[in-house]
């Protein structure tokens, strides 16, 4: 069978030039909460390397969506630096795609300037901090908020916006059971649970309009008990494809709950906390991290027997997401029905993976899933500790090729 891999594909309004996407790993590049030369290197060097779609990570919608201070904001503000970035992409052949999203209860009033908002009371042991449950009457306006800031994206230049609605971030905290506890007309009945989703996606899909192309990235299962698995999640799917989006990002897991069960494999937890800069949350994260933050095993295309579901089930263009390392496994993914695929670690460790692809029928990247990139993200700038200036210290290295070994 000939490979899909290096063909074009639609979403709504939007063409990529083959079915390659940079999945929206946050980049902790964004100094001030706005875009930096750094960001647009590296988003250029992937577009360089031939994806067909980079997406910039982890936009909040509003100041109360932040849980970073390396995160974007989107605001009036930042868009003469954010179409420097679509520009550079597009100067390389690629689309640019930018995710919208709001944290949630995943916050400190430190960072997001207010007391952190979810879909419930209650209190993140994570943050610290106690959490205020959004009124009903803020949920219009918090809505709207996301279709203004697909707007400003257009304004930005991008060509594609992805809502966030999933790893327990403010929409998937109002999806699963276990973070939405209202007694209101937005909990209860998972029809009752959707119901903030639904208003998103109205003002979305509105400010889309027919020249932005409508990702939606979700959980299939939240990756703990008490969370929300498939018989729930299709329902939540099939929701968003009547809802007119353009395709899913099919993923899982809750990161205050189940990080590993997003990204797999093993929390390297002294070099995470070697970039911290609080003395209390560096030590209490030494001390209780490996309870916090409990492994998952890794496995190449970790999602892919789940997706098959959706696939089975669903219509709309689906991406698949999840431990993606070689060109025989995106084969096989593409061959299964879906119509895109998303990586990040493999395009981190070499931004020119996809060309490499395109010449290599065998390729494979050289990512050995020990996470440092991920763990220095939560302080610093997201890097691949094979491509780092800096040499390392001799206790991180040590802990590196301890994960590696076990990979």
């Amino acid at each position: 069978m000939e490979s899909k891999l290096f063909t074009p594909v639609t979403f709504g309004p939007l063409t990529l030039r083959n079915r390659t996407i940079r999945s929206a790993a946050f980049e902790s590049m964004c100094p001030g909460n706005a875009p930096s030369d750094m960001l647009l290197d590296y988003h250029r060097s992937v577009a360089a390397g031939g994806i067909g779609m980079t997406t910039v990570a982890y936009a909040a919608v509003t100041q109360s969506g932040l849980s970073f201070d390396r995160q974007l904001w989107m605001r009036p503000e930042i868009i003469p630096g954010l179409r420097k970035l679509t520009d550079a992409i597009h100067a390389e052949g690629a689309a640019a795609g930018i995710q919208l999203g709001h944290c949630g209860n995943m916050s400190h009033k430190s960072i997001c300037g207010c007391t952190p908002v979810g879909a419930s009371s209650g209190f993140n042991l994570y943050s610290p901090t106690f959490v205020r449950g959004l009124r009903a009457g803020e949920l219009p306006e918090m809505a709207r908020a996301y279709g203004k800031a697909v707007n400003l994206a257009r304004e930005a230049g991008f060509d594609a916006v992805e809502i966030h609605a999933g790893h327990g971030y403010l929409i998937s905290q109002f999806l699963s059971p276990s973070t939405n506890h209202r007694k209101d007309e937005f909990g209860g009945s998972l029809e009752n649970r959707m119901r903030f989703m639904d208003m998103v996606m109205d003002e979305v899909m509105k400010a889309a309009g027919s020249d932005m192309a409508v990702l939606v990235k979700m959980n299939m299962r939240d990756g703990f008990r008490g969370g929300m698995e498939i018989d729930e999640t299709m329902q939540v799917a099939k929701r968003l494809e009547c809802s007119g989006a353009h395709g899913l990002v099919l993923s899982g897991g809750f990161v205050s709950k189940a990080p590993m069960y997003v990204m797999r494999g093993e929390m390297p937890i002294r070099s995470m906390t070697h970039y911290m800069t609080c003395w209390w949350l560096k030590y209490g994260v030494r001390m209780a991290g490996r309870w916090m933050i409990p492994s998952v095993p890794f496995k190449e295309a970790y999602f892919l027997e789940d997706a098959l579901k959706f696939r089975a089930e669903l219509k709309m263009p689906l991406i698949y997401v999840g431990g993606l390392v070689s060109r025989a496994k995106i084969d096989e993914v593409l061959d299964n029905g879906f119509e895109a695929v998303q990586m990040a670690r493999a395009l981190l460790n070499e931004p020119g993976f996809v060309n490499r692809m395109r010449k290599e029928e065998n390729a494979r990247c050289s990512c050995r899933h020990s996470n440092y990139c991920i763990a220095r993200m939560y302080s610093i700038e997201m890097a691949c500790h094979q491509h780092l200036q800096e040499e390392l210290p001799a206790c991180l290295k040590k802990e590196i090729e301890k994960i590696e070994a076990k990979g």
